[in-house]
């Protein structure tokens, strides 16, 4: 017999442990979009997330004979919380196994509900391997953060709240990571409310349902961004697929500044602090109004998730006003006289610095490194042109990752370091992951420039130059290929140029 969502979302046993959450409005994010915002508070819940609903819904029906023998869940955080809920709750034995990246808070509430937590992998899909093994070997049941008919109809009793408290809806905007949560979603809103558009929303670099639902299959993603750690997939579920395939509209993308702006925005309309993941939904509504689909609509996006390191909220207040185009980050070369520093600041106007970096270079030229608050892309540009009319050389480096993450922390001036190399690396966060880093990489090429910064993520990001003569070259991207580590090549960066080469 056929599984009926409608009718097992109806059924679904979720509120011994869930909590139906408000749906709020937010008052400033409207008002900015021309479009009636409101925001599903599922980061409310008592695990500060939606998942406890699909865990309970797939945990209460066990049989028995299984729930004595115990369960055994993957996943980076959310998941397990939820399935550490459930099982505390029905007095089920639960294993999570969770990978060594996972946030330090999300591994802490999920001991203290009293689960057995094994840390194995440095991603979901390693800790997924490990907890398939144990249930294989100890005979229990694997509850399936995603592509599980049951845990599907426990997040699509959310669709069903949201029908209720909203009258009129246009649009209704959802984290996708494997899929389950805009599976169950999409179909209770498509079975009863038809008219009513569904989005899916995911990061830029961990698409895995974007690609597949273009690709017409399911694809699995080489690399996942880790900002979002609460969706970083590589492939998203069989039955999730077949789901979003039917019922969901479309899928957008955002990148990582627009989920920084997306946080502040939340912490604006209502002081809370949701995790990148959640904030998935927020961005992907401001971009689809911006595009001219929200204006006088009512948009509804889900905040999945509140479970959010507190060291990461530097980085996120680092990004957020570049993520709302409300930054611009220049970098200039000005003349190494007396008062050309301060001509330079007066082209500059009364508009509030954000950042400012200043150094030295040789007796003719000095690099200056500059965060400015501005309205929107066009008082940038005037900036910029107001700049060249002056003869100062400027670049306009708002878009570039690697002057984001690394150079504004590194204005220096010519090195003089022959044949060198510039390459950003990425690794897994983790007690020791630097010095292990630091050992292969500083085996045979002379490191000339590194960089390190805690973001507090789930991966490190370093900026390395090395000295490698031409007739090494190709020894060296062997060396690259077998290190194991994400790496981009960004010798050729202007920023690079400008202010390292």
């Amino acid at each position: 017999m056929a599984y009926d969502y409608l009718r097992e979302i109806l059924n679904a046993s979720v509120y011994d442990v869930a909590v139906e959450t408000p749906l709020d409005e937010a008052p400033s994010l409207s008002a900015r979009l021309g479009a009636r915002v409101l925001l599903k508070r599922e980061d409310l819940q008592p695990v500060f997330s939606f998942k406890l609903r699909g865990a309970y819904n797939r945990m209460s029906r066990l049989p028995p004979a299984e729930a004595r023998r115990g369960v055994v869940a993957a996943s980076a955080g959310n998941h397990a919380q939820g399935v550490a809920l459930a099982a505390e709750r029905l007095r089920v034995p639960a294993t999570i196994v969770m990978p060594t990246t996972a946030p330090r808070i999300k591994v802490e509430a999920v001991a203290a509900r009293g689960a057995k937590i094994v840390l194995d992998g440095d991603s979901y899909d390693d800790a997924y391997e490990v907890a398939r093994r144990l249930a294989a070997r100890r005979r229990l049941t694997f509850v399936h953060p995603y592509d599980d008919p049951d845990v599907i109809a426990g997040q699509g009793t959310i669709g069903l709240e949201l029908l209720r408290q909203a009258r009129q809806l246009d649009a209704v905007f959802v984290p996708v990571g494997g899929g389950g949560l805009i599976g169950g979603i999409a179909v209770c809103i498509k079975r009863l409310r038809p008219e009513v558009r569904v989005v899916g929303v995911e990061p830029v670099d961990a698409n895995a349902m974007q690609r597949s639902l273009r690709a017409g299959r399911r694809v699995v993603l080489s690399q996942v961004g880790q900002f979002a750690d609460g969706v970083a997939v590589h492939r998203v579920g069989q039955e999730t697929f077949r789901l979003a395939r039917r019922y969901v509209d479309e899928v957008l993308t955002v990148d990582t500044d627009e989920l920084c702006a997306a946080i502040k925005d939340v912490f604006e309309d209502t002081r809370s602090i949701v995790e990148p993941a959640a904030a998935l939904a927020v961005a992907g509504a401001k971009r689809y109004a911006e595009a001219g689909g929200g204006r006088g609509r009512v948009l509804a996006s889900i905040l999945s998730g509140a479970n959010m390191n507190f060291d990461r909220l530097r980085f996120v207040a680092e990004r957020a006003e570049l993520g709302e185009r409300r930054e611009a980050i220049i970098a200039a070369t000005i003349p190494e006289r007396p008062g050309s520093f301060r001509a330079f600041c007066s082209l500059l106007g009364t508009r509030q610095i954000t950042e400012f970096n200043y150094r030295y270079d040789d007796p003719e030229a000095a690099h200056v490194f500059v965060g400015i608050e501005v309205r929107d892309a066009a008082e940038k540009g005037a900036i910029l042109r107001s700049l060249a009319q002056a003869g100062i050389a400027a670049l306009d480096l708002t878009d570039n990752e690697m002057a984001k993450l690394h150079v504004r922390h590194l204005v220096g001036g010519r090195a003089g370091a022959e044949d060198e190399v510039l390459y950003r690396f990425e690794f897994p966060e983790r007690p020791g992951a630097l010095m292990r880093f630091l050992e292969r990489i500083g085996e045979r090429w002379n490191i000339s420039l590194f960089h390190y910064r805690n973001h507090g993520a789930d991966y490190g990001r370093v900026l390395a130059g090395m000295q490698v003569p031409p007739s090494e070259k190709q020894e060296f991207r062997r060396f690259l290929a077998g290190l194991g580590y994400e790496h981009f090549d960004e010798t050729a960066n202007p920023a690079y140029r400008l202010f390292l080469a």
